[in-house]
């Protein structure tokens, strides 16, 4: 049976399932540290969400259809905000920016609806109450996701820095090009 490192430079890992060298990223990685912790809770929202807004519209749509319109809204905010998280990367974190600023909007206005007019809301959401029925997790949740892309913004503007001037080479800044002497010809006649 043949070596699968057989002809391998010194240094390289092939384990299966290591990660291969081009799929390492240096961008701030919102899925690390606490990044976990927010994509498993935003996950976890997305299912619990959705689920109750597939069943809400499904058998009770009669009965308050804004209500759960609205929880199918915060499920589909949810999902794009998991994937954003999860995906990293500065894509990811527009994305998650987003979500995240249209559920907090979307908490904050709810929320208020439907404490100054609970009969527009005769069944909860989601997001009634700022996120009462769900321990106020969905009025924090985007507040800590805002937080916690801002960081690793500033950590993506820190590591490319970083990656723009070496380590020991801090090389003066560019001069322009020297300009070229002026014609010193006789115009033709």
């Amino acid at each position: 049976m043949a070596d699968p490192d057989a002809g391998a430079r010194p240094g390289e890992d092939h384990a299966l399932g290591g990660p291969a060298a081009e799929s390492i990223s240096t961008d701030a990685d919102t899925a690390r540290g606490p990044g976990r912790v927010l994509v498993a809770v935003y996950g976890l929202f997305a299912v619990a969400a959705g689920a109750r807004a597939t069943v809400q519209l499904t058998w009770q749509f009669d009965e308050a259809p804004l209500a759960y319109l609205l929880s199918a809204l915060a499920a589909a905010v949810y999902v794009v905000a998991t994937v954003g998280l999860a995906r990293g990367g500065r894509a990811g974190r527009r994305t998650a920016v987003v979500a995240c600023t249209i559920e907090l909007l979307g908490v904050l206005a709810v929320g208020t609806l439907s404490l100054a007019d609970p009969a527009a809301f005769p069944d909860s959401t989601v997001w009634s109450g700022y996120g009462s029925g769900y321990g106020f997790i969905p009025l924090a949740l985007p507040v800590l996701g805002l937080l916690w892309l801002r960081h690793q913004s500033e950590v993506a503007a820190e590591q490319a820095e970083e990656r723009a001037v070496e380590p020991g080479q801090n090389s003066p800044p560019k001069s322009p090009p020297p300009k070229s002497p002026p014609n010193s010809s006789p115009p033709p006649a």
